[in-house]
């Protein structure tokens, strides 16, 4: 109140969010956790376990990591206590400080997930935000390529269990990019140069030439000759002969060429459709730390959104904290970029619930009943939400078909009296009446429901 005793308006701060920020409502939620859950039995069904690590660390354990652009991107600031502190911008770097730090406890080699939050100030886009949720698998301390087909047969499965059919797990080797930039004498300019040659398809193919002769010090036939390497197509067996002349004689080029080979042969060989894996010789990934094999996976119905799960070998990564040698191979499933092709595709359902039945409070004196079905139903797996107050049926009902709940349990005083209940199926409006004395054909008749699509 002010002097004269009357109320003074109320200074508001206007709601909102930083750009590359969002908010998630519980329509984004549900199908949000639901594929993090699915991650989850993927990965686990492979043997990796669960670790989390903080969501800062010391800057110096950050900083040069990923390269360049992940150090431009990168959120940092100085805390109360004086310390340079930068927040994660992916969660490989943090595995490799965790891995070094504990390796003498783990035990090799170690396989874990890890979902969490990453942060990334870059330019705002299309299914690209500055705050978003990374689904990370990862081998450490194997050098042996049987962790390389693993890798491509925990994305197949990954992408399969979420629903997707048509996609292509794009596959590539460092070690062949880099034994040829050594044959043409740009092997100490390999970090500029590929991540020049990473851009390719997201830029013309004149703007990655310029970008290697102005950042790389390539000549411009050198980075036409470079370039040559995303013309090469054909089945897989036809690009791995291709590249033979190409790295004959380099140790390194060699080697990632038989690698490329393993991973192929192993993939198919593990029962997975041969046809999803294509080698592309010119994905290289823009991360700095990447030594071996590349993937890259896109979606052939929406292969504008770009990778929508990405990682690779990494072999070195952990030495700048360790002198233990701790090679590690794994990736990252884009979950928030999947989500958006979801949404794009049509494949994610309106619904604002997790709960499947809906149980109306009509009649005021049946409070104490409609909780104890619900209490019955939910201690037999169900998923059951009891409207909160007694209103109109045909009001509730409404409430129960925005929120997209899927059966109905209506019971008034005459179902009570009788020991039944009136079981709506509110996707085609059909209503049948079943015995809730019998709890078990209840709940059979409701699971025979919830399983029709």
């Amino acid at each position: 109140m002010n002097a004269d005793g009357k109320e003074t308006e109320k200074t508001r701060i206007k709601p909102r969010i930083l750009s590359g920020f969002r908010d998630f409502r519980p329509e984004v939620m549900i199908p949000r956790e639901r594929m993090i859950e699915t991650a989850k039995q993927v990965y686990r069904a492979y043997g990796f376990a669960p670790i989390d690590t903080p969501t800062l660390e010391y800057l110096d354990i950050l900083l040069g990591k990923g390269g360049d652009e992940s150090d431009k991107q990168m959120y940092r600031f100085t805390d109360n206590g004086g310390r340079e502190v930068g927040m994660r911008f992916d969660l490989t770097v943090p595995l490799a400080r965790f891995v070094a730090q504990h390796s003498n406890d783990l035990g090799l080699p170690f396989k874990r997930y890890h979902i969490a939050l990453v942060w990334r100030g870059e330019r705002q886009q299309f299914g690209r935000y500055r705050e978003f949720m990374q689904c990370d698998f990862d081998c450490i301390g194997s050098l042996h390529v049987s962790s390389d087909i693993e890798t491509a047969l925990v994305i197949d499965d990954l992408l399969h269990s979420l629903g997707f059919d048509r996609f292509t797990i794009r596959l590539n080797s460092r070690q062949i990019l880099n034994g040829i930039l050594e044959t043409v004498g740009l092997l100490d300019k390999s970090v500029a140069v590929l991540r020049s040659l990473d851009k390719l398809g997201k830029v013309d193919r004149t703007a990655v030439i310029e970008e290697m002769e102005e950042k790389a010090g390539a000549s411009r036939t050198e980075a036409e000759n470079i370039l040559k390497l995303a013309d090469l197509n054909g089945s897989n067996q036809q690009i791995l002969r291709d590249l033979e002349p190409m790295v004959r004689g380099n140790e390194v080029g060699e080697t990632g060429l038989a690698r490329l080979h393993a991973i192929v042969d192993g993939f198919e060989a593990a029962g997975a459709n041969g046809a999803r894996i294509k080698i592309d010789v010119s994905i290289a990934r823009g991360l700095a730390y990447y030594t071996g094999a590349v993937f890259e996976t896109v979606l052939d119905d929406l292969p504008g959104i770009g990778s929508v799960c990405s990682g690779g070998r990494y072999d070195d990564l952990a030495g700048v904290y360790t002198k233990q040698e701790l090679p590690g191979i794994g990736a990252s499933l884009g979950l928030d970029r999947l989500l958006a092709a979801q949404e794009k595709l049509g494949m994610i359902p309106e619904v604002q619930t997790p709960a499947q039945i809906f149980i109306p409070y009509f009649d005021k004196t049946g409070l104490h009943q409609y909780l104890k079905l619900a209490g019955d139903l939910r201690r037999a797996g169900l998923r059951v939400e009891v409207y909160p107050e007694a209103k109109k049926l045909g009001q509730q009902l409404k409430y129960a078909d925005r929120r997209g709940f899927v059966v109905a349990i209506i019971q008034g005083r005459d179902e009570f009296e009788q020991g039944v209940c009136q079981v709506k199926d509110l996707r085609s409006g059909d209503q049948n009446e079943v015995v809730t004395d019998d709890l078990q054909v209840l709940v059979q008749h409701l699971n025979d429901l919830l399983s029709v699509e």
